[in-house]
């Protein structure tokens, strides 16, 4: 994917290192405390003390270092795709004469706080509609390439573009639709339900990819590569690794074959009116 000269989005949030919390005391918060209260007791004025201690209680918005100084090409590259799909949608949005809301991208590691509850990196990529942001830990980048065998930036990329995928589904108001739909049905309805707002996530990742690929982002392979990432995420390849055997009643994001056959739906066509997955 020819990435590293495109815009970068100013909506990505990095909470990497705050391990969960609402907020990054360090490891030095009682600490702190206690510190305070001896200034106070000897007579001191705490303001100062505070205002020298590093202000740990938000995510630091400049752009994350490697220990030889180079800009984090993660980091960079989330902000690149993530821009390229705000693009995408801003576009699709206006000709239908609607205004598109950009949604926040946090990054964390191992666990963090959202306004769907704690998630967990085990979880993978997230979204939640409750605070329109989606949720990576780089390390399911990594788990990709090793465990699922997805390797590729263009990989990395469909990932982000389903998650964004899911908050235009959430503007659209088809999160909602299905959600009151789920509560009035049996489990195994409830996960018919969730699979085809998956497969139209996988859809709309390609709707990105084609507009992405007209603009000249796409490079021979990045499409296969995102094929293949669809496929190794699939509930059956899931099943089949983790259990040895499949139970097609409880997939709740589509078989290996489903994704990869909405995805390339969207890539082939450009057009969100093929998205039809509910149909």
């Amino acid at each position: 994917m020819r990435w590293r000269d495109q815009r970068r989005s100013k909506n990505v949030e990095d909470r990497r290192g705050m391990g969960g919390r609402g907020m990054a005391i360090g490891g030095g918060g009682i600490g702190l405390v206690l510190l305070v209260i001896v200034v106070v007791l000897c007579g001191g004025d705490p303001r100062s003390l505070l205002e020298q201690m590093p202000q740990q209680n938000q995510p630091s918005q400049q752009p994350q270092t490697t220990q030889n100084g180079k800009k984090d090409d993660n980091s960079e590259f989330v902000k690149v795709v993530l821009g390229s799909t705000e693009d995408t949608w801003n576009e699709i949005f206006r000709k239908s004469g609607q205004r598109y809301r950009e949604p926040k991208l946090v990054l964390f590691t191992r666990q963090v706080r959202s306004a769907c509850g704690l998630g967990d990196a085990a979880m993978g990529p997230f979204y939640c509609p409750g605070d329109e942001k989606l949720y990576l830990d780089f390390d399911f980048f990594r788990e990709l390439q090793r465990e699922f065998k997805a390797p590729g930036d263009f990989a990395q990329a469909y990932v982000i573009a389903h998650e964004v995928g899911h908050h235009v589904q959430n503007l659209l108001g088809v999160m909602d639709q299905v959600t009151a739909q789920q509560r009035r049905v049996g489990k195994a309805a409830s996960n018919r339900l969730s699979v085809k707002l998956e497969l139209q996530a996988d859809c709309f990742a390609g709707i990105w990819a084609a507009d992405a690929n007209r603009k000249g982002l796409v490079e021979a392979g990045d499409a296969q590569e995102a094929i293949r990432a669809a496929q190794s995420v699939g509930d059956d390849m899931i099943q089949k690794r983790t259990r040895g055997y499949v139970v097609p009643e409880s997939f709740t994001h589509g078989t290996a074959q489903e994704r990869a056959t909405w995805f390339a739906k969207g890539f082939q066509s450009g057009d969100v009116r093929q998205c039809r997955t509910f149909e």
